[in-house]
């Protein structure tokens, strides 16, 4: 009997025998003593001499693997509905810190905290009325998208945290500077110290929402309207797919049409209530996957190539938005929304069909499903897995050295 780890993101790894796996061996005393100490003394070097590096650093782990442990919950709790069973759900990766089973599950924490694993009988091959291949497609098919279609509905949730904490948003409305020659904009009839009211249909009270609307109708003529000199136009213009460099889908730049007199942005504290939180929640969700598919297709239409950043990007990213903020409760909205932004990545990436992820197991699914059942050799398939296996590990390290030579030559990260 064959078996796979499988990590938070939905990854199969290499293949390992049931043999002593799910045995309850946990590290004596002295092993976990020590490994504590090691930990306590990292954590206390890195408190003193590069603090902002700690705290990005774990706030970055907790989101990931609060994301990572809901995609592998969602996979374990279909799997235990549609009585698949589970042999192990672990927090981490091996090797083990810790393991107690309660019924047919053992329940692990391992030293790794990069992400998870549900391990599932026959996963591989069908060894049993329980195991995963002897279950009808369509079962089998939830079990593999129930983890990224948890992260993609998760954001609705964290969008609603983050509303109903008061934060910051930026005050006043958009006002636009300047208009490139040749542009959609210039063709339209835009001008400078034009205010933008609305864009699309959609009130743009300030220059975040002004310029988000805008790129959620890329590819469309979307009308906009403008306040100048007193009197409201709607002027209709064509958000183009493949701006030029700097530039923007119509061609305009855009500021707050009144600052501070230290030219910074006026802000207010605001929060919302459940009833009008969870409803917007819902709409910046979808929002953000249209603006997901609108930078793919963009990459088709000549915008240029997907800008990649790797964990030490993203723990930047984190530490960024984390001090972003003057005190930890300010803090709370922002890291919230980035948890939101990344939980979606994380879905989407698990839907494309690539090996290792959940998306190319379900490629081989339906490729199985229109074989009229046959199966493509569990050799063949995980041949390819392991594949795509070592391709994404490469790609990790290559970005990873990538943001390194970033944050040392101080450019900034994509």
């Amino acid at each position: 009997m064959k078996e796979q780890w499988r990590d938070g993101a939905g990854v199969a790894g290499t293949p390992v025998s049931g043999g002593g796996i799910d045995e309850e061996s946990n590290p004596g005393p002295i092993q976990i003593a020590i490994s504590l100490g090691l930990i306590a003394v990292v954590l206390v070097l890195g408190f003193i001499f590069a603090r902002n590096a700690l705290t990005s650093t774990l706030l970055f782990l907790l989101i990931l693997l609060g994301l990572v442990m809901a995609h592998e919950l969602a996979h374990f709790l279909t799997a235990k509905g549609f009585g698949i069973e589970v042999h192990e759900f672990g927090f981490g990766f091996p090797p083990r810190v810790w393991g107690k089973r309660f019924g047919e599950t053992l329940y692990t924490i391992n030293w790794l905290p990069i992400g998870g694993f549900v391990r599932l009988e026959g996963e591989d091959a069908d060894t049993g009325p329980r195991a995963f291949q002897s279950k009808p497609a369509w079962q089998r098919f939830i079990v593999l998208v129930s983890g990224a279609l948890t992260n993609l509905v998760l954001p609705v949730l964290l969008f609603s945290i983050a509303l109903m904490v008061p934060h910051e948003v930026p005050e006043g409305r958009a006002m636009i500077t300047g208009v490139l020659p040749g542009s959609p904009a210039a063709a339209a009839g835009l001008q400078a110290k034009d205010v933008i009211i609305s864009v699309g249909g959609r009130n743009a009270s300030n220059l975040v929402e002004a310029s988000r609307y805008v790129r959620l109708n890329q590819g469309q003529t979307v009308p906009i309207v403008v306040r100048r000199d007193g009197k409201d136009l709607t002027i209709p213009v064509y958000a183009r797919w493949a701006p030029g460099k700097d530039q923007g889908p119509t061609g305009i730049s855009i500021a707050p049409a009144a600052t501070r007199p230290d030219g910074a942005p006026f802000t207010t504290r605001v929060s919302e209530s459940p009833l009008q939180a969870v409803p917007d929640a819902f709409r910046t969700t979808w929002d953000t996957l249209i603006l997901a598919r609108n930078e793919v297709i963009g990459w088709f239409k000549g915008a240029g190539g997907p800008q990649l950043a790797g964990p030490v990007g993203i723990a930047q990213t984190t530490g960024e938005v984390a001090r972003s903020s003057e005190t930890a409760a300010g803090a709370i909205a922002p890291l919230l929304e980035l948890s939101a932004l990344l939980s979606i990545n994380l879905g989407i990436m698990n839907l494309l069909p690539l090996p290792m992820l959940d998306g190319g197991r379900v490629l081989f699914l339906v490729i199985e499903v229109v074989r009229g059942g046959r199966r493509v050799a569990p050799e063949r398939e995980a041949l390819v897995h392991l594949v795509g296996f070592v391709a994404f590990m490469l790609l990790a390290v290559v970005i990873t050295f990538a943001d390194i030579g970033r944050l040392l030559h101080g450019t900034p990260l994509p």
